[in-house]
């Protein structure tokens, strides 16, 4: 069975987007990646991350005009969601999870 492919991306890959990944650990339908735009990310976004991608979630309008700007071409075919969650949130924090889950479900079900 196929599982599609998601793509978290936030700024430096510390707190928010491997959140979001760790929400797919255990799923059967989906597969979760993160990364970060900033040069300092532990995860650096890549062309190979961006291709292998389904579908790209970052957190920030200004995570997706980032990859619009350094990689138009690969992500002219991708649907890249905005989630306009600012970073006030740690690693695996009860009110990111909540608001990952909450915002994400509209795409996922």
């Amino acid at each position: 069975m196929y599982r599609e492919q998601l793509l978290f991306v936030c700024s430096r890959n510390q707190w928010r987007s491997p959140t979001a990944a760790a929400l797919f650990d255990r799923s059967e339908r989906h597969s979760a990646k993160s990364a970060g735009t900033s040069d300092s990310a532990r995860i650096k976004i890549t062309p190979g991350l961006i291709n292998w991608a389904d579908r790209i979630f970052v957190m920030e309008k200004r995570h997706a005009a980032i990859l619009q700007r350094n990689y138009p071409d690969l992500i002219a075919e991708k649907a890249v969601i905005v989630l306009h969650i600012s970073d006030d949130y740690q690693y695996q924090d009860p009110e990111l999870i909540e608001i990952l889950e909450s915002r994400l479900a509209e795409y996922l079900e």
